[in-house]
C-alpha cells in the first residue's frame, strides 16, 4: 500500500506542467500614429479607412482592428499578437498600414477615437476626429 501511495504521489509531482508561462503568446494594442479620413460621410455609403500604426518589436504581428461603439462615438484599436515564445524579440518601431470599412447608418456627427497609447499616469491617449454624416 505504501508503494502505491509513493507511486501516485510521484506521478502527480512529475505530471505537473512546469512550462515557463512568461513565454506564452498574447495580444495587446499597438499605437495608432495617424489616420486618413474624409471631411464628411454619406449615410449608407461604404468607406475604406486607412490608418498607420506602430509595430514595436519583431515579435508583434497585426491581428485585427477592434471597434468599440458607444452612441455616436467609435473607439478603434489595432490589436497585435505578441509571439514572445521565440525569445528573439528586437525593437523595431516600424510604421505599417491597416484598413477597415466603415458604413455610417445614420446622419449626424460621429466621434472617432484612435488609440495612441497611455500617458505617464496610465490614462489612454486618443487621436480624436469629429466627422459629419449627411444623407
Amino acid at each position: 500500500m505504501k508503494k502505491l501511495l509513493v507511486l501516485l504521489i510521484g506521478l502527480t509531482i512529475f505530471s505537473c506542467n512546469s512550462a515557463d508561462d512568461s513565454l506564452d503568446d498574447y495580444q495587446e494594442a499597438m499605437p495608432i500614429e495617424s489616420v486618413a479620413l474624409p471631411q464628411e460621410f454619406i449615410v449608407n455609403e461604404e468607406y475604406d479607412i486607412t490608418l498607420t500604426y506602430l509595430r514595436p518589436t519583431t515579435c508583434h504581428a497585426f491581428n485585427n482592428i477592434l471597434l468599440q461603439k458607444h452612441d455616436n462615438e467609435r473607439n478603434f484599436y489595432v490589436i497585435g499578437t505578441v509571439f514572445q515564445s521565440n525569445g528573439n524579440c528586437t525593437e523595431l518601431n516600424a510604421e505599417l498600414e491597416a484598413s477597415f470599412n466603415f458604413n455610417p447608418t445614420i446622419a449626424g456627427t460621429y466621434i472617432f477615437k484612435f488609440w495612441q497609447g497611455e500617458d505617464d499616469n496610465g490614462e489612454d491617449i486618443y487621436l480624436t476626429e469629429e466627422i459629419t454624416v449627411v444623407e
